[in-house]
């Protein structure tokens, strides 16, 4: 499945009934070596399957597990993406804070570093521009749920009693925005290889996903009734 078809399922309400087969085969095959797929560990705490990358669109899969240690972070989990997410979750809570974000009074002080990737290299700029934030509202998915995040909203996302979770990510490029992160105020421009992750691990993990995602929807074969996606944040600008 390719975004186009992913996004209408999801759009449609019918994700329940074909996500999880679909998620299922991608991460046997990765696991098995059938895919070259690579297992990325992201910094922001998961294990990314980039399973289609092309033009301003993308399909990735998102899996937190214990299984593999999450990549060092130089900055926070606060940042924001230069493309609207369509997410559906195939297992697990997944909760994303919204950030108040600005230069007055009150909150943590944070620089604002713009994030520029280049294959497995991510440099990021200091931007000299200091903010302070704090949290605002959050919204907490389950299984089986779809929602929306636009560009240019800050945020973090976390995994609720951390336990597993996954998600099937979808990413539109929106023009003019920029993928920024807050961090430290004393920390200069750097470079970040993202790393993959030891292919034992890796396969460990993806198994253990799929086992998850079969779980999941066992005992569930009817899809949830059809609704639209939730619209997860408002799209305030930064």
């Amino acid at each position: 499945m390719r975004y186009e078809e992913i996004r209408r399922e999801i759009e449609a309400g019918t994700a329940a009934r074909t996500l999880p087969a679909w998620a299922g085969r991608v991460l046997a095959d990765v696991a098995e070596g059938r895919s070259r797929v690579p297992a990325v560990r992201h910094p922001l705490g998961f294990l990314c399957l980039p399973v289609e990358r092309g033009g301003d669109f993308g399909v990735c899969l998102h899996i937190w597990t214990s299984e593999v240690d999450p990549a060092p972070s130089t900055t926070s989990p606060v940042h924001c993406h230069s493309w609207d997410l369509l997410s559906f979750v195939l297992y697990g809570t997944v909760r994303n804070v919204r950030m108040d974000v600005g230069e007055g009074p009150g909150g943590a002080a944070a620089q604002v570093f713009e994030v520029v990737s280049r294959g497995e290299v991510d440099e990021l700029r200091a931007t000299g521009r200091t903010v302070r934030y704090s949290p605002g509202r959050s919204t907490a998915h389950g299984t089986g749920e779809s929602y929306t995040l636009p560009a240019g909203v800050f945020h973090s996302t976390l995994i609720e009693d951390g336990r597993d979770a996954a998600t099937v990510a979808l990413g539109r490029q929106t023009p003019g925005g920029g993928d920024l992160s807050l961090g430290p105020p004393d920390v200069a421009t750097h470079r970040v290889r993202r790393a993959r992750s030891d292919p034992g691990e890796a396969a460990r993990a993806l198994h253990r996903s799929a086992r998850e995602v079969a779980n999941a929807y066992a005992a569930c074969p009817a899809p949830p009734r059809p609704e639209r996606p939730r619209d997860d944040l408002s799209p305030t600008r930064r």
